[in-house]
């Protein structure tokens, strides 16, 4: 599959708004994205199929030399196929001077926190009821972290 990378700003908002619902249910409406891309320091990189059919982004926030992921997502469709991976691995590898990266990721979703431990993360925190859910009762967020640049792995 042949996917390649584009940082792109706030004039994709609409872009991103409607990918995102591809990914979840409680998506962002494009007023919440261009809001967020708007902020100092906030970049997203999309991920486009050869036919420029976007399939995922990562939304991110660099504040000196650290990193706040602030979203990744990938179309439903297009899931466990890597993606997510890339994407990570070539957002947190592009840009030079970043000590460190964190995120946050629901305790019950554990695909997404088997996929940051494989890149390196490490459970540095949690916050407790973080993730309100409509039914049900609250969920804990694990807080990760990773030195940079990544290491090498297998896969990556």
């Amino acid at each position: 599959m042949s996917i390649r990378f584009e940082t792109v700003g706030v004039e994709a908002a609409h872009l991103i708004a409607a990918l995102h619902a591809t990914a979840v249910d409680d998506a962002w409406n494009d007023l919440a994205f261009a809001e967020t891309l708007g902020m100092s320091g906030m970049l997203a990189c999309v991920a486009l199929e050869s036919d420029d059919n976007p399939v995922g982004f990562v939304l991110l926030r660099k504040v000196l030399d650290e990193a706040e992921v602030i979203l990744v997502a990938v179309d439903r469709a297009r899931r466990r196929q890597g993606i997510a991976r890339r994407l990570l691995t070539h957002v947190l590898a592009e840009h030079d001077g970043l000590a460190r990266a964190y995120l946050e990721v629901a305790s019950d979703n554990l695909a997404a926190i088997a996929l940051y431990q494989a890149l390196g993360f490490t459970e540095v925190g949690r916050r407790r009821g973080y993730y309100k859910r409509a039914a049900g009762d609250p969920v804990d967020a694990h807080v990760m972290g990773i030195s940079l640049p990544l290491p090498c792995r297998a896969g990556a």
